[in-house]
């Protein structure tokens, strides 16, 4: 029995950190610590029935971590997520400019026309003002390794829904200011 117990917790426990590492949004990540759970709940019960206080020990503690990500990822964070996207619908039927989150500056898809040009990861904005100065987009490479980041100047892109749209082509993108990694314009 412990033997099927312990592929079941090895089992969770890769693909726990499989959906959380990839950081896929708050519901990908919160289903990652409900499997996460599944794991620590199944290597507590190894260390019980082998008789390893340390296992035991580590996999108690691990197991409410696991269920403080649940609330986090799952209870606060979707429900913050909500209200953003709540007051986004609400304010495209309101009168004046409509409204967008800004965390989707780290995750949008940025499209140029038809195409699919890469996924912002972060944008600069004005400390005083608030303008936003530029949105840095990845383009390519498989989790981080092997993309490219460029400095796309906020005035060539707009909002649509959940995706950064540009009036560029991907070749005009590719000419677009190359980033490094750890040094970005000031301006």
């Amino acid at each position: 029995m412990s033997d099927t117990i312990s592929w079941i917790a090895t089992i969770a426990t890769i693909l726990g950190a499989l959906l959380t590492a990839s950081n896929l949004g708050s519901r990908t990540t919160g289903y990652g610590f409900c499997v996460f759970l599944v794991g620590s709940l199944s290597w507590l019960a190894i260390g019980v029935l082998t008789g390893q206080p340390a296992l035991t020990w580590t996999n108690a503690v691990l197991t409410g971590l696991n269920l403080f990500g649940i609330w986090r990822w799952l209870g606060r964070q979707a429900k913050v997520e909500e209200g953003s996207r709540a007051a986004s619908e609400a304010s495209e039927r309101a009168p004046g400019e409509a409204l967008f989150p800004v965390s989707l500056l780290s995750r949008a898809l940025v499209r140029g026309g038809e195409a699919e040009i890469g996924r912002c990861v972060n944008a600069m904005a004005g400390c005083s003002s608030g303008r936003l100065s530029y949105v840095v987009v990845s383009k390519g490479g498989i989790a981080g390794v092997g993309e490219t980041l460029r400095k796309l100047p906020w005035s060539m892109a707009t909002v649509e829904g959940e995706t950064l749209v540009t009036s560029m082509n991907p070749t005009q993108f590719e000419r677009l200011e190359q980033l490094p990694r750890d040094r970005w314009p000031a301006r």
